[in-house]
């Protein structure tokens, strides 16, 4: 269970603090809610505490697992000769895993391919997505503003 001030992290959606704990009846039925703002905008999302483990629902990393996660953008480990749609289906998998070191093969893979050849509409959304969350979870890890964690991620995966 977490607590109130944990940081976590919410498969596809991305980072968020949990700022409250509340009991609340929606359709008729009462069960506890963690209510949680997201890290990046204002939104403010809830999610039954008994549905967290089965969205995927995980604490942020702590900073050298950040950096460790960070260096796989790095590694050249992709095979560009995997059809779209199977190679769309497997980074679609490691998406909702909500692993950053599944995250982080995403935005490689794609970025690498983007060198090669124009992505798809959905990967391109695809990599839009794995970035924001990674993204979000930067600003909460490293404590630094959207802009600085957005500089920072287009600096590794870029350069």
């Amino acid at each position: 269970m977490f607590q109130v001030g944990d940081k976590i992290v919410y498969p596809l959606h991305g980072a968020a603090v949990i700022h409250a704990i509340e009991e609340k009846e929606i359709l008729g039925e009462i069960q506890n809610y963690y209510i949680m703002k997201m890290a990046m905008g204002e939104v403010q999302i809830m999610i039954p505490i008994e549905k967290t483990t089965q969205v995927g629902m995980r604490l942020a990393v702590y900073i050298n697992a950040m950096d460790n996660a960070l260096l796989t953008l790095h590694d050249n480990d992709f095979d560009s000769s995997i059809a779209w749609n199977h190679r769309y289906r497997v980074n679609s998998d490691k998406m909702r895993t909500g692993d950053i070191g599944k995250g982080t093969e995403v935005i490689r893979d794609l970025t690498e391919l983007n060198k090669k050849r124009t992505l798809g509409l959905n990967e391109r959304k695809m990599l839009d997505s794995a970035m924001q969350i990674l993204i979000s979870e930067l600003v909460l890890v490293k404590n630094i503003d959207k802009e600085q964690a957005t500089s920072l991620l287009n600096q590794i995966v870029y350069n």
